[in-house]
């Protein structure tokens, strides 16, 4: 299944990792590059670890696969 981004809903949205590294599963998406226009290809995320609160910056393209990261808190 094909999962479309929306950036006005992007911020603060709360993802999982699939494969936790340190201790870090749960994320905040707390910074989109640009949340005014649609996603390009040039824009980055900052994902914020819940229990850590260490920032991690990531091509937003990486939230669309499902292998690495699920939407939500699971």
């Amino acid at each position: 299944m094909s999962r479309h981004l929306n950036p006005k809903k992007l911020l603060l949205s709360k993802w999982t990792a699939v494969q936790p590294q340190q201790k870090e599963k749960h994320f905040l998406v707390v910074k989109i590059a640009d949340n005014s226009t649609p996603l390009t290809d040039r824009d980055f995320v900052f994902l914020e670890a819940v229990m850590t609160k260490r920032q991690y910056r990531l091509d937003w393209h990486t939230l669309l696969n499902e292998a690495e990261w699920q939407q939500g808190w699971c």
